[in-house]
């Protein structure tokens, strides 16, 4: 996950289930060094960069692998590059002016680090959540698009509609197909007390 504050509610002291541990996303912290390294020369945003980069490699290694395997891995290859990035992290930020984008960068990185960290303790963990983002990403632009709907009713169809064909994509449904073979059972006289013999996961155990 990123910095959003917003999640900090998952783990309030009011909150229900008070073991819930926030895991950090890398992508979002290598992007701000990234950033950096975009404007000119940026030795030190660069190492940081290549440690980070590292890590991801070890990540590509074990792709696809079992959550006891990738744990496995981390221990033994992850965790000592993570303890130079410490190192790298402890030294450079005592000296780095504290309002410099490289500044903010390492701020940034030292108040998530343990939430960093923590893919390395539970293999199931993603190193980040590009998955999900990517997975989202038709959702936020919906968003942006429905504020031209021209009035609520027609956002709040559009929104009904893009929830659908999502939810066709995670049972692996043609959304096309999917609401082709909907609306021809509706015109067809498909009873509405029976609506739910039309849901995408009932649909799907017919094809």
């Amino acid at each position: 996950m990123d910095g959003y504050a917003g999640y900090n509610r998952l783990i309030a002291p009011d909150r229900v289930g008070p073991s819930i541990q926030l895991a950090y996303c890398w992508a979002h912290a290598r992007r701000k060094l990234i950033e950096i390294t975009r404007t000119g020369p940026a030795p030190i945003a660069e190492e940081g960069v290549i440690l980070i980069r590292e890590l991801y490699a070890i990540e590509a290694a074990i792709k696809g692998t079992d959550a006891a395997t990738r744990l496995v891995a981390r221990q033994e290859r992850a965790v000592p590059i993570l303890a130079r990035l410490d190192d790298w992290l402890r030294h450079h930020r005592a000296r780095a002016s504290a309002k410099s984008p490289l500044g903010e960068a390492l701020a940034y990185i030292a108040k998530y680090r343990e939430g960093l960290g923590r893919f390395l303790a539970d293999g199931r963990i993603e190193i980040d959540n590009n998955t999900v983002e990517r997975t989202i990403r038709p959702i936020a632009l919906n968003r942006k698009n429905a504020l031209f709907a021209g009035h609520d009713a027609g956002a709040e169809n559009w929104a009904v509609i893009a929830s659908l064909i999502e939810t066709c994509k995670m049972n692996s449904i043609d959304p096309h197909a999917w609401l082709a073979a909907t609306l021809t059972a509706i015109v067809n006289g498909h009873k509405q007390s029976q609506i739910d013999d039309l849901l995408p996961w009932n649909y799907a155990s017919k094809v």
